[in-house]
This record gives C-alpha cells, structure tokens and sequence, in this order.
C-alpha cells in the first residue's frame, strides 16, 4: 500500500508539473503573438521582425525590405476585415514532429498554436507557427474564419443546467454510500461512467448530440478557448438516476404496511 501511495503521488507530481509547463508556454505563445500583431498594426515592422525566427543578417537588404513589403500586406488585409483595435485569446496548442537539424535550437520541433483575435463584432483567428527552441515565429497565417460573436447568455444558462448532472451524481454516490448494498464500489462505477447519450452545447454551433458518447467523470465537461471551442457536454446521468430510483423503490417496498416487506425487497432486489 505504502509503495501504491509513492507511485500516485509522483504522478500526481509529474502531472502538476507538465501542467505547469503548459500553462507558462500558453503565456508565452500568446504574448510573442500579440506583440507581433500589434506592431504590425502599429506599422512597426522591425519589432514584428524581432518577434520571427529570421536572422537579418543572413536575410540581406534586400528580402528584408520584401518581407516587411509582405508584413504590410498581411496588416493590410487584419485591417480592412477587423481594423486596429483588437483583444486576443489563446485557443490551443499543437505539438508537431521535430525536425532533426544540425541547428540544436531549431531541432527542438515545432508548435502550432491557435489565437483567436476579435472586435466588437466579429472574431477571426490567428494559426502561428512556433519554433520551441527559439520562442520564436515561424509562420502565421489567419484561417478563413470570420464570424459574429455570439451571445453568451445562452451559453452560461446551458451551464447552468449541465452542473446539475455532477450534483445529481455526487447525490447518488451519497445516497449509495449512507445504504446498505453490497458492492458498492461498481454502483459507484456505474454511475460515474454510464452517462449516455451525450448532449453538446456550442456557443457557435449550437445543439449536437452523440448516442453512444459516454461522458465519464460525473458526466460533465466543458471547454472555454476562444468562441469557437466554448462548449459544454452534458451525459445524460443514466447511473445515478436508476441507482436513485432503486434506493427508492427499496425504502418505498421498506416502509409500506406489508408484514411481507422483507421478502418483496429480496425478490425485486436480489443480490444488491
């Protein structure tokens, strides 16, 4: 037992520590790309430049004027869609394949990472290229996404009821633990598990619906990365409510005047 305790606590500590890594580099992702874009947007293309993986030295004059030519273009076409003033969200992060080079600092492999930038109106967003092992801009690139800011009070409402799920279920494994079943560790399986079909809420999308989706962990989830990837999932807590309506058909059976009660109980519930 004592060796059991060792291994989940450093999993536990491994665990915090990636998380904490990701957390900095998703930090950091979104700094180096609100730099970038802001100083294209201010018309400072040295300080964008600064925020890309090119040497300048090794660019020459010449592509360098071409680059910031290409940059003005690229602010260009943010501005006659967006305009200047912008706020900026992380959505998410996706590690690539490294790239083995001689470069030990390129080799390092790359990251696509996912910034969604918005006005009052309208949201788009940024794909930009990392390389890890500078910090630095590779490429970006704005995906052919311009949409509406939905509103959010629909959104928050479904939240609402989907935090109901993990109550109802938290409920039942109370009522499971204060009765007297035997097993009582596969009916509290059961009912964090068997949350079946599962219903989507999308702040873009709408309602979707998965029939053979199971939702574990008390049939409940959510994700709030930019307008896009807002969403709650919501398992229908198929466990917890029929485990809630045996122990009440058992306490119903226990206390109706039938001398009788005890053998209804073991023929309606046997081996429970």
């Amino acid at each position: 037992m004592r060796y059991l305790t060792q291994i989940l606590l450093l999993v536990l500590v491994i665990a915090t520590l990636t998380g904490c890594e990701t957390v900095a580099n998703m930090f950091s992702y979104r700094y180096v790309t609100v730099a970038f874009v802001e100083s294209l947007l201010n018309e400072e293309y040295d300080n964008a430049i600064d925020q890309m993986t090119v040497n300048r030295k090794d660019l020459g004059e010449a592509n360098l004027d071409t680059l910031k030519l290409e940059l003005a273009d690229f602010r260009y076409h943010i501005v006659k869609k967006f305009g200047t003033e912008l706020d900026y969200t992380f959505m998410k992060a996706e590690k690539m394949s490294s790239a083995l080079t001689s470069d030990q600092a390129s080799s390092a492999g790359t990251t696509d990472v996912y910034i969604q930038f918005s006005n009052e109106d309208y949201f788009g967003v940024f794909k930009v290229s990392f390389d890890e092992g500078y910090g630095k801009i590779k490429f970006i690139n704005v995906l052919d996404i311009k949409k509406i800011i939905p509103s959010m009070f629909s959104f928050w409402l479904i939240g609402f009821i989907a935090i109901l799920v993990p109550v109802l279920n938290v409920y039942a494994i109370v009522r499971i633990k204060r009765s007297d079943l035997k097993r009582k560790w596969i009916k509290y399986i059961a009912v964090i598990c068997l949350n079946v079909p599962t219903i989507t809420y999308s702040a873009i999308n709408g309602f979707s619906f998965q029939l053979l989706q199971f939702q574990v962990l008390f049939g409940f989830g959510f994700s709030l990365m930019g307008y896009l990837n807002c969403a709650w999932t919501i398992g229908v807590p198929i466990g917890g409510l029929f485990w809630l309506w045996r122990l009440n058909e058992r306490k119903r059976l226990r206390y109706e005047p039938d001398t009788a009660y005890t053998e209804d109980i073991e023929q309606k519930f046997p081996s429970e």
